[in-house]
């Protein structure tokens, strides 16, 4: 009887043994890969169509004010015509040292004005939008619908300084405080990562690096072709 007792406790006991290792294998196997880490900072907000055939991408953003002041003084242009501040003059292929334009490709040269004028709250100009898909937007070896997916992706990417709201009148800028303005807005971003240029004494554009799943990237070939002065002007919106 007593040999019976305790054959019947080791059962129970296997019994509860193999439960708990089948409820341990359980919990693993309901476990996501990757949960609860968190992303390295300066990736992408989403999954973007990769270009291929170059290096990374240079996001160049011009100061409206200063190409129309040189360009449409009158405001004619539907540009010109609304005031704006940092519009999207294009996304660029790059290479270390160089980068590709007018590549040769199966595409249409023309982008079409269904497609083109879902882009014009950012690059408001069909005849800047066509132009930059000859000659930048056919390096990226991607399609027309895909290159401007991205164009708006690395757009909505970068956030805007306040100092870059249009206003009425022109201010001065150090060149370093515009770099700090946008490194602090974008959680990620270093001053190797941005490049401010300028045309004579005015601003001219904001040159920002991504790689191609748009993460803020070091350019050491971009940032040296940036403006040397220490100061620029921002000319007042029209």
């Amino acid at each position: 009887m007593f040999f019976a007792s305790l054959i019947a406790a080791r059962n129970r006991l296997l019994a509860a043994v193999a439960l708990l290792a089948v409820a341990g294998c359980s919990g693993e196997s309901d476990k996501i890969p990757g949960a609860g880490v968190d992303a390295p900072a300066g990736a992408a907000s989403a999954s973007v169509p990769l270009g291929k055939g170059f290096d990374f991408y240079v996001l160049s953003l011009s100061w409206s004010p200063t190409w129309c002041r040189s360009n449409d003084p009158q405001g004619k242009s539907e540009q010109c015509e609304r005031g704006s501040g940092l519009i999207v003059h294009g996304l660029w292929p790059q290479n270390e040292r160089d980068y590709p334009q007018f590549c040769p490709t199966r595409q249409s040269d023309r982008v079409p004005e269904s497609l083109g004028r879902q882009y014009l709250d950012i690059v408001p100009s069909m005849g800047l939008i066509g132009h930059q898909w000859r000659k930048h937007g056919t390096c990226s070896g991607l399609s027309q619908a895909d290159y401007f997916a991205v164009t708006r992706a690395a757009r909505e990417r970068l956030a805007i300084p306040a100092e870059f709201t249009p206003t009425e009148g022109s201010r001065d800028l150090s060149v370093g405080s515009i770099e700090t303005a946008f490194t602090t807005k974008n959680p990620g971003m270093a001053k190797d990562m941005i490049a401010v240029t300028c045309e004579g004494p005015l601003i001219e554009e904001i040159r920002v690096c991504f790689d191609r799943e748009l993460r803020f990237r070091a350019c050491p070939e971009i940032d040296r072709r940036a403006c040397r002065r220490d100061a620029v002007l921002l000319p007042a919106a029209p």
